[in-house]
């Protein structure tokens, strides 16, 4: 019996981003008007809600600084880890979250792969159903919010776990 020597395939590991700007100092106008949005779309919102949206949201772009970030912050306010593994595969586990979160979470994933088949009707009117207008205006807001913060991130290297605020 002949043996086969068996050799490592060659991976190299992506090389950590080299420093970017920090977006906070040098658009300090901006940054802050970007809590401020932040700020405002959560008022009124679940605060459990909140965070499923925003680690949604976080998942889908890809965003390990605010994925981290947003785990964080719910496992402080009581978050299982049950539910945080599933947020992932939401559509595959419903049992794990109620009708509103995941109609929430239907409309985090059409908002923010909006260029994939924009906003489709069942999605919204789902959502309509569970939230009321100024409720699903606040829900849009803060999904708009993660995902200007997941695009802040990514462009500017931001390193999971530092949770520079």
């Amino acid at each position: 019996m002949k043996t086969t020597e068996i050799k490592p395939q060659n991976r190299t590991a992506t090389p950590a981003p080299t420093a970017r700007l920090n977006f906070a100092k040098a658009a300090p106008k901006v940054f802050r008007a970007v809590i401020g949005l932040d700020a405002a779309a959560r008022e009124g919102l679940d605060p459990t809600l909140v965070e499923l949206v925003q680690i949604r949201s976080s998942h889908l772009n890809h965003c390990a600084y605010c994925l981290h970030m947003h785990t964080t912050d719910a496992r402080k306010a009581g978050e299982s880890e049950e539910r945080l593994h599933m947020v992932a595969v939401w559509r595959e586990a419903p049992h794990f979250f109620t009708e509103r979160e995941q109609a929430a979470l239907a409309l985090t994933d059409a908002v923010t792969r909006i260029g994939d088949a924009g906003v489709p009707d069942t999605v919204y009117a789902r959502a309509a159903t569970h939230f009321t207008d100024d409720e699903l205006a606040q829900l849009l807001a803060l999904i708009l919010t993660i995902n200007t913060w997941n695009r802040i991130a990514l462009a500017t290297a931001k390193r999971a776990g530092t949770d520079e605020r």
